[in-house]
C-alpha cells in the first residue's frame, strides 16, 4: 500500500501496521490483505462484492478489522458484508472507510453491513469515515447497517465522521429480541457545502429490550444536516433517543426524533436541541490565552469527545 492509503488506514482504523487477529483490508476495490483465526473466518462472497465474517460461538476478547480505503479518483463501488456472530461471544469489530480524491471525478463507497448477533453475545462496533485530497471530485459514502439481535445480546455502535466527506446518507435499522440492548453513539461534523443525512430506526420487539441512541453533531459554513431517529416500542421495553447539535455560520440542521409505542409498558423518550456556541464560553477561553478560532475548536472538540 502507498503512503496515501496507509494514512487513510491510520485515520479510520488507527492502524500503523498489520493488526493482530482477523482482518480484511480493501483498497481501491480489491482485497489488499486478509487474515483469519481459529475462531474467526472471513470468506469472499461468490454472488456479489463483499465478505462473510463468521465468528464461532464462545469466541471471547478477539477483534476483526475490515477497513476500506479508496485513493483512485472516479472509483465507485457497492460492498455487502455480513457478520454471523455465534452465541456467548465478546468481540470488537473495527470498520470504516477513507477516501482520498485528488482528481475531478466522483469517488464513492456504498456499504451494507448486516449483523446477526447470537444469544448472550456482546459486540463493540466502531465505524469511522474520513475524506482527504485537494481534487474537485466529490467524496461520497453511504453506509447502511442492519442489526438483528437475539436474546440477551448487547451491541455498542460508535460511528464517527468529522472530516472531508462531501455527501453521506447513513442508515441504521435494528430489530431486538428479548432483553437485547443496543447503544448507538454518533459523532458528526460537516463543513463547506457538505451534506449529511442520518437515519436510525429501532424495533424493540423483545420483552425487556432497550436502546439508547445519542447523536452529537456540528455543522459549519454552508453545510446541511438532517437527523431522523425512530424507535418503535412493540413490547415491554425502554427506548431513548437524543440529538444535540451546534450550528455555525450559514449551516442548516434538522433534527426529527420519533417514538411510537404499541405496548402498554413501552417506556420511550426523545430529546433534540440545536444551538450556537455561547459567547461567554469563547470569552472565557480567550482570557486563558486562546484565540477566538482556537477557543471554538476547543469547544467543538469537547462537544464531540
Amino acid at each position: 500500500m502507498d503512503a496515501i492509503q496507509k494514512n487513510l488506514l491510520e485515520q479510520i482504523a488507527g492502524l500503523h501496521e498489520v493488526p493482530a487477529g482477523a482482518y480484511n483490508i480493501r483498497a481501491n476495490g480489491e482485497s489488499a490483505a486478509r487474515n483469519t483465526t481459529a475462531n474467526i473466518d472471513i470468506v469472499t462472497k461468490e454472488d456479489k462484492s463483499g465478505i462473510d465474517i463468521v465468528i464461532k460461538p464462545g469466541t471471547k476478547n478477539e477483534s476483526v478489522h475490515i477497513p476500506v480505503v479508496l485513493s483512485q479518483s472516479g472509483l465507485e463501488e457497492m460492498v455487502y458484508n455480513d457478520f454471523y456472530i455465534g452465541d456467548d461471544c465478546n468481540v470488537t469489530i473495527i470498520a470504516g472507510c477513507g477516501i482520498h480524491n485528488g482528481g475531478d471525478q466522483r469517488s464513492k463507497h456504498d456499504g451494507i453491513h448486516s449483523f446477526f448477533i447470537g444469544k448472550n453475545s456482546k459486540v463493540k462496533y466502531v465505524e469511522k469515515h474520513y475524506g482527504s485530497g485537494d481534487g474537485k471530485g466529490e467524496r461520497v459514502m453511504n453506509p447502511t447497517t442492519i442489526i438483528n439481535m437475539d436474546e440477551d445480546s448487547y451491541m455498542e455502535m460508535d460511528t464517527v465522521q468529522i472530516k472531508g466527506v462531501d455527501s453521506t446518507k447513513r442508515e441504521t435499522k435494528a430489530t431486538l429480541k428479548d432483553r437485547a440492548t443496543l447503544v448507538i453513539k454518533e459523532k458528526l461534523m460537516t463543513h463547506g457545502n457538505q451534506f449529511a443525512e442520518t437515519m436510525f430506526e429501532v424495533e424493540l420487539d423483545g420483552e425487556g429490550s432497550g436502546t439508547n441512541v445519542i447523536s452529537r453533531a456540528v455543522a459549519k459554513d454552508n453545510s446541511r444536516q438532517e437527523f431522523f431517529s425512530k424507535i418503535h416500542g412493540n413490547n415491554r421495553c425502554n427506548g431513548h433517543t437524543e440529538c444535540d447539535a451546534i450550528i455555525m455560520d450559514n449551516a442548516t440542521i434538522s433534527a426529527i426524533p420519533e417514538i411510537t409505542a404499541s405496548h402498554l409498558e413501552a417506556s420511550l423518550i426523545h430529546e433534540a436541541a440545536i444551538g450556537k456556541i455561547a459567547g461567554e464560553q469563547i470569552i472565557k477561553l480567550m482570557t486563558l490565552g486562546l484565540t477566538e478560532e482556537e477557543a471554538e475548536a476547543q469547544i467543538i472538540n469537547g462537544f464531540l469527545k
